[in-house]
């Protein structure tokens, strides 16, 4: 059944977009995903006239449409590098939105998405079970790391996942934090934990409260935050979800003088909120307050709270050692935000740093995207260890977790012996 024109209302928000694409073609020698397929659909140029091709009533949303439209890892190289500037993720993301709207989720997305997600204390108890359940049939590989066993090749086709936590960040930490009775208190943040560092990587995340409160910031983790959104509005397309987490997040960090991501995906998203979601003056307006709040924690440490050079003291696994820095997409592309994690690298004394050619090439990881499209996800990854194996660092960092277990799994595929950390992990 071909969408009717009433149901475009979120690719026509951006109309713009789609209009200034010149169809040069130039966006296919830098798509991660067309320099591995080599096919027109799968590169913006091809989506771009797909869609324009769903306007004009010529296609339909058939579920070859919709794979192709969902085989998109949303890194925004083609808007970077487009002579225009057609910045087509935004109409991709436009597109899954209005086909939602249109045809509905398809099962167990309309379950976890609408109804797990939301439900920060239900999906932990999920999240607790599949940690059993990982423990009993996943065995170990390299440290913490566990391998999706081949019978289980439908879920994850062999990836190398993180262990889930033990204890989740909400358990090891008060919802207040405040800095030592000899440090005074320069402001009050909230920090955004997200998934991954709530569920996988809670140490990260009280390491980062710890790093903070000694350096005078009182540090705030609301038990009312949830997911960031961004598998469900950008991923998905699921707007009505995705408002639904939105305006909790915001009411969650009200009267906080910023809000702080270890996340870039989650920080990007955040940012998000007023660009897709906003439906009304109200929430355009409540998502853009919040949004100028949320701050990348590199970002934070440089430009906010400038620190000392004293402050950057090594982490006993980083001392002596040559790090390099991946660029997560939704950090240096969406957000702009390059120049400070090198800085704060720089600034670690006793730490090497060396600079990784392409640096800014997309991972592969995208959410979703690596668990539909593993095999061609890991086409991309490889790339990217090779980068890494050609610095000679025992250190790769970057800001996004999702990116880290991408690498992990790409690293450890390609048998190169380099260690994958968080930036922050860098610091005392």
């Amino acid at each position: 059944m071909a969408l009717t024109a009433d149901r475009f209302e979120q690719i026509k928000r951006f109309e713009k977009d789609l209009s200034q694409c010149m169809k040069c073609g130039f966006c296919t020698f830098w798509c991660p995903v067309y320099q591995e397929e080599r096919i027109e659909a799968s590169v913006a140029r091809g989506k771009n006239m797909m869609i324009r091709g769903l306007l004009a009533g010529e296609l339909d949303y058939t579920q070859e449409y919709a794979d192709r439209l969902n085989k998109c890892t949303l890194c925004m190289t083609c808007t970077a590098n487009c002579p225009a500037k057609a910045n087509i993720p935004n109409v991709i993301v436009a597109a899954r939105a209005d086909a939602v709207k249109a045809r509905g989720l398809n099962f167990p997305y309309n379950i976890v998405y609408r109804w797990l997600l939301p439900r920060r204390r239900l999906f932990g108890w999920v999240v607790r079970f599949a940690s059993w359940f990982q423990g009993v049939f996943m065995p170990k590989t390299e440290g913490t790391i566990r391998h999706l066993s081949m019978f289980l090749s439908a879920l994850g086709k062999g990836r190398n996942i993180p262990q889930i936590a033990p204890r989740f960040l909400r358990q090891m930490v008060p919802v207040v934090n405040v800095p030592p009775a000899s440090v005074k208190t320069r402001m009050r943040v909230g920090y955004f934990s997200g998934c991954m560092t709530d569920f996988v990587l809670p140490h990260l995340g009280k390491h980062i409260i710890d790093f903070l409160t000694r350096n005078g910031v009182e540090v705030v983790v609301p038990r009312e935050q949830g997911c960031c959104g961004a598998p469900v509005f950008l991923g998905a397309g699921d707007f009505e979800a995705g408002r639904k987490m939105a305006d909790a997040n915001v009411k969650a960090f009200e009267g906080l003088d910023y809000v702080i991501s270890d996340c870039a995906t989650c920080t990007s998203a955040l940012k998000d909120y007023a660009k897709f979601l906003a439906d009304t003056p109200q929430r355009k307006k409540a998502y853009e307050k919040f949004a100028k709040k949320v701050k990348d924690i590199s970002e934070f440490l440089i430009d906010v709270l400038d620190l000392p050079a004293s402050a950057y003291k090594p982490s006993a696994v980083a001392k002596g050692k040559k790090v390099s820095w991946h660029d997560p997409c939704h950090l240096s592309r969406h957000l702009g935000i390059t120049s400070q994690p090198r800085q704060v690298i720089k600034s670690i004394s006793g730490v090497e740093y060396v600079e990784m050619p392409n640096a800014d090439r997309c991972c592969g990881m995208a959410g979703a995207f690596s668990m539909h499209y593993y095999d061609l996800s890991k086409e991309i990854g490889d790339k990217k260890a090779a980068s890494i194996k050609s610095t000679g660092a025992d250190i790769v960092v970057s800001s996004c977790p999702g990116c880290e277990i991408q690498l992990i799994d790409s690293l450890l595929r390609n048998k190169v012996p380099v260690k994958v950390m968080h930036i922050m992990e860098l610091l005392e």
